[in-house]
């Protein structure tokens, strides 16, 4: 199918549109606009010594992770500091040996991702593109969510991409599978 000529120059009318589709499953136009044009985009990006990562997402979250000082090889405590989606300050306490990939925060995996040194795509992240658009408190099972990128990345013939959120995603399940 092709509309305006878009066809004709390599790109198919349908490409885009399942994504589109899939992320506005269950929800009414009005809360999507609503989700988009009500929030904040506020970013600060900090840079210190000790901080093992820095950063944000399209929600408007953005934060810092560093250890905590009474961070232990035992128990590796890393302390997430930043403003939230709605402009608000917030500091939270992650215990990495508490962090459960299959319901975590985007900010609790942002923390395990440090702690672990998985290597990162582009040097931006492991974790897949859905946790862009995941708030302060959101919970998700990520493991599902790397089997769906996967399966997305393999329907577009993107096989480099593909078989790095694989290895990915194995890197979450050797560390639950150490618990």
């Amino acid at each position: 199918m092709n509309i305006n000529g878009i066809g004709t120059a390599g790109y198919p009318a349908w490409q885009g549109a399942r994504r589109t589709q899939q992320n506005a499953a269950g929800k009414s136009f009005a809360a999507q606009v609503n989700n988009v044009a009500g929030t904040p985009k506020v970013y600060n990006i900090f840079s210190d010594e000790d901080m093992i990562w820095t950063g944000g997402n399209g929600t408007g979250l953005s934060y810092y992770l560093k250890y905590a000082e009474d961070s232990t090889e035992d128990d590796p405590t890393i302390i997430a500091k930043g403003v939230d989606e709605n402009g608000d300050e917030f500091e939270k306490t992650i215990h990495i040996n508490e962090v459960n990939p299959k319901s975590a925060t985007v900010v609790e995996m942002r923390a395990l991702e440090a702690h672990m040194g998985v290597k990162k795509l582009g040097g931006f992240t492991s974790l897949p593109m859905e946790a862009g658009a995941m708030g302060l408190n959101d919970r998700t099972d990520f493991m599902d969510m790397f089997q769906k990128q996967i399966g997305d990345m393999k329907l577009l013939s993107q096989k480099k991409t593909a078989a790095y959120y694989q290895y990915s995603m194995q890197a979450y399940w050797d560390f639950m599978n150490k618990k």
